[in-house]
């Protein structure tokens, strides 16, 4: 378990004890109230975020370059999901290893660029810009200097 799940699990402990010494089980009752609460608006804003996905074309972002000016590392993968407005096409290979870690997802634009994203246990960890070569048509014609 990392550290800061113990520290959280420490201070509701602490939290809920000091509710109690104070107002007893009202406190109690109070702190969880108040937690339930949280658990709620997150609930909901996950519900959000994956319903605003569902109207999107799976991997599909509008520019994939301003995409990539928006990552920081550590960013959730519920975050990018907001961001992109759409769920990532999975890079992870074979269909029983979804558990597997890193995690891999793709999201591509329309002029078939795409940033690869790797999550280590459900946070950004590193990304990666592909463009693809841009062909300038006005020199395809042009002559090419022979050396003598």
């Amino acid at each position: 378990m990392k550290f800061h799940k113990v520290m959280a699990w420490i201070g509701a402990s602490t939290l809920l004890a000091a509710a109690w010494y104070s107002y007893r089980w009202a406190g109690v009752a109070l702190v969880v109230t108040g937690g339930v609460m949280w658990i709620l608006l997150h609930f909901t804003r996950t519900l959000q975020v994956l319903k605003r996905a569902t109207h999107r074309p799976k991997g599909h972002v509008a520019s994939a370059v301003m995409l990539n000016a928006k990552l920081q590392a550590g960013a959730t993968l519920l975050h990018v999901i907001a961001m992109t407005k759409s769920l990532g096409e999975s890079l992870g290979g074979l269909p029983s290893s979804k558990e597997a870690q890193p995690e891999v997802f793709r999201w591509t634009d329309t002029s078939a660029s795409h940033v690869t994203c790797t999550f280590q246990d459900g946070k950004l960890t590193t990304w990666v810009l592909w463009r693809p070569e841009q062909v300038d048509e006005t020199n395809e014609a042009a002559p090419v200097p022979i050396a003598s």
